[in-house]
């Protein structure tokens, strides 16, 4: 235990949390900004089973924010989760490790949920946060998403069976529309650590059994302007997704 002895002083977590996480398995969708972020985080923490799935190859344009990559990678062209994996296996070889070079899309969703107890979102796009949302409702899974943007960006839990859904707060025909992406807005590098750290906390929070501790509603961050403001969300009766 001396690898997390200062993590096992901190209020509710200790010899028991840190058990708890070494038993808790994590499905984390994309291994870009947020989830380079949030794979090192876990990983140092301590979670015993990381399945990432992301089906991108590493670019150098990748690198001014994506934690886990260098040159070599980019030149490479090596799959995201094929690198994060090397440099995750030198962090901590206790934690198993699992890789999937693929697109998370419908077909496949349920066989990567199977033996999963919480979900990342480290994604960059709607279309794959929807399929998340409908698939953790619909499967009783907790899950934790993030979202970044240029400056601003948002975490929210979805951690609470009788709480809302993501379907509640953003429409359903948000997948149609063009939604400006890194490409267009661009992205600050310290963006994607500050929400993929936040969004980590909240994990090691909910899999060490301190759920009365966890944030509730929406986090919107403005890092440009140094904000961070706490916005109330509530569940939709008429939610196509979570409703009776």
């Amino acid at each position: 235990m001396e690898r997390y002895s200062r993590q096992l002083l901190v209020k509710g977590i200790g010899i028991e949390g840190q058990k708890r996480l070494a038993r808790s398995r994590v499905l984390l969708v994309g291994c870009g900004g947020l989830g380079t972020n949030i794979a090192n985080i876990l990983v140092r923490a301590g979670v015993g089973f990381i399945r990432i799935i992301d089906k991108d190859s590493v670019e150098l344009s990748n690198l001014q924010r994506q934690s886990l990559y260098d040159e070599k990678d980019a030149k490479d062209n090596l799959p995201k989760v094929e690198a994060a994996r090397r440099v995750l296996e030198q962090i901590n070889s206790t934690v198993e490790i699992e890789t999937v070079v693929e697109e998370l899309i419908s077909g496949n969703i349920d066989k990567y949920l199977t033996d999963i107890g919480l979900v990342m979102d480290g994604t960059d796009n709607f279309t794959t946060r929807f399929l998340i949302n409908r698939a953790c409702v619909k499967k009783g899974i907790p899950w934790i998403h993030g979202g970044v943007a240029a400056t601003s960006g948002v975490v929210m839990n979805f951690t609470d069976k009788e709480g809302p859904c993501l379907e509640c707060i953003y429409p359903g025909d948000l997948v149609s529309r063009e939604v400006p992406g890194t490409g267009t807005v661009g992205i600050l590098g310290t963006l994607t650590s500050v929400v993929g750290a936040l969004q980590s906390n909240e994990a090691i929070k909910f899999l060490t059994g301190n759920i009365d501790n966890m944030m509730e509603g929406m986090l919107y961050i403005d890092l440009w302007r140094s904000t961070f403001e706490r916005i109330a969300i509530s569940k939709r009766d008429d939610c196509n997704c979570c409703k009776p």
